[in-house]
């Protein structure tokens, strides 16, 4: 993860080397994030009630969005509008460790963009590890926490949020976190901003990574969509050591009963303040979506003299899972399981606006990247979509590819992403460059997008006219991944 503060001018206060020595510290895996200075903000001159920041209204490198923006670049401000906020319907994110100040944090973020109280309840079914701030993967895991609850309330403001908490982020924690969601029936959607190596899942159980499948099943069974963040890192990931990097995809988003989403860098409008030269009568509305590519930050991307290592959106084959029947035909000739399905905004020089008090963390807004964003904001989308549909619509899958291969829905449900790459550029344990190429994005689904970002109403709707019940039970069928070395260290999920 990378803090740097952005001052006015837009200069980052911090080095290139300062960025990669931040972004690949104990907790590279957590959501990445630029912190905005206090001295940003400038005043809503003929704008909102909420002050603005600089990277909102072209004064800053990048771009960052609120709310606001984010509804309207994906059309999700229409459903809203007309009533549909999720009201009636549950998120479960599931994540690690704990938040201290989670409550205050989300209210003092609610005040100040004037958005309703979040229905939060807390679960910790195997007790909560004590915060420590001197330890950088939980302040990570709390970064995460933060993302995914403020981040799945703006999306779908009148849906309950459950957070499940497991104890570490061990891979048995996780998976007891889990199981503990889906037995006891905690929701619509479960968001999980979390992955590995697929290979790496393992320890001390003897086949684990089937113990995180059977759970999928049992919640397929109860017609709850699972969404999984397909990393941040590119077509690489951390070998199980931890010593290197692969080309891998990253578990729970490679299961054939999980929606994987994937990252792209959103350009949408800022705000326009005449204060500042702009003339509201020829600028777009803020948020007004222009355009998308793969998210790729870095040597192979934009930004590549702020990024020295990748930050890019996950997305390859498995090599434990074959492709399931709705992907057959649509892998341009693939014949194992493709990772993502589907994509969001995840660029961290385009993120989204995040605030922060936690222990150990300058409290304050940050912007916040990583395929972590996509992965809440489509679960909301979901419960939005289940409040429209006055049901559990369950598995997506089948429905999302129906629509992909529709040459009349797919144009109107997704915005296609056809250009960039999610290749890398990441350092060894020896800071060693290790590069791994990857996949280039193009017309309908690829390795790096699925098949794009969604589009609001119109998704909503294909989706509940082309989900059904039966869905599910027929994925489930030949879904169970093949036998696989075991890893030889315990695994353990990174938050994305």
């Amino acid at each position: 993860m990378a803090f740097v503060a952005v001052n006015p001018s837009g200069k980052m206060l911090m080095g290139k080397s300062d960025v990669k020595s931040l972004a690949h510290n104990n907790h590279a895996m957590s959501p990445a994030a630029l912190r905005l200075a206090s001295q940003e903000t400038v005043a809503g001159v003929v704008g909102p009630q909420y002050q603005l920041f600089s990277c909102q209204v072209g004064l800053s490198v990048g771009q960052c969005y609120d709310p606001y923006q984010m509804r309207h670049a994906y059309q999700i401000d229409s459903l809203i509008n007309a009533g549909f906020d999720g009201t009636g319907h549950t998120i479960v994110i599931v994540d690690a460790f704990q938040n201290p100040n989670l409550v205050s944090q989300i209210a003092t973020y609610n005040t100040f963009y004037g958005l309703p109280p979040t229905n939060l309840t807390q679960f910790a079914p195997d007790g909560l590890t004590p915060f420590d701030p001197n330890d950088g993967n939980m302040v990570g895991w709390a970064e995460e926490i933060s993302l995914d609850v403020e981040w799945a309330h703006n999306i779908a403001p009148g849906a309950n949020i459950v957070l499940v908490l497991a104890r570490t982020n061990q891979d048995v924690d996780i998976l007891s976190a889990l199981r503990y969601a889906v037995d006891n029936n905690l929701g619509d959607v479960i968001s999980m901003s979390f992955g590995e190596d697929e290979r790496c899942v393992g320890l001390p159980a003897a086949d684990l990574l089937s113990a995180y499948h059977d759970v999928f099943v049992a919640a397929t069974q109860r017609h709850i969509t699972l969404f999984a963040s397909s990393g941040d890192q590119g077509a690489a990931l951390p070998t199980c050591d931890g010593n290197s990097w692969s080309k891998a995809v990253s578990s729970p988003a490679s299961d054939p009963l999980v929606t994987g989403v994937g990252g792209t860098e959103l350009r949408a409008a800022d705000y326009c303040l005449p204060v500042l030269g702009c003339d509201p009568s020829t600028h777009p509305l803020p948020g007004t979506y222009q355009s998308e590519i793969v998210w790729n930050e870095g040597p192979f991307g934009d930004f590549s003299n702020f990024f020295p290592a990748t930050e890019a959106t996950g997305g390859g084959f498995s090599v434990l899972y074959s492709a399931p029947a709705y992907q057959q035909g649509v892998l341009h000739g693939g014949k194992q399981r493709g990772v993502p399905d589907v994509a969001y905004n995840g660029a961290i020089l385009h993120g989204v606006l995040t605030y922060l008090d936690i222990p150990g963390v300058p409290p304050g807004f940050y912007r916040f990247g990583g395929t972590s964003c996509g992965a809440p904001q489509w679960a909301a989308i979901t419960a939005i979509m289940n409040q429209k549909a006055a049901m559990r619509e369950g598995f997506l899958n089948r429905g999302i590819y129906t629509i992909g291969t529709d040459s009349t829905l797919y144009p109107a449900s997704f915005h296609d992403i056809t250009t960039g790459t999610n290749s890398a550029l990441e350092f060894d344990s020896s800071n060693n460059p290790v590069t791994v190429i990857g996949y280039s994005a193009g017309t309908r689904w690829d390795a790096t997008t699925g098949f794009g970002s969604p589009i609001g109403s119109s998704v909503v709707d294909s989706l509940i006219a082309n989900v059904t019940p039966s869905d599910g039970q027929a994925a489930i069928s030949g879904s169970k991944p093949k036998p696989h070395p075991r890893p030889i260290v315990p695994g353990h999920m990174k938050s994305n």
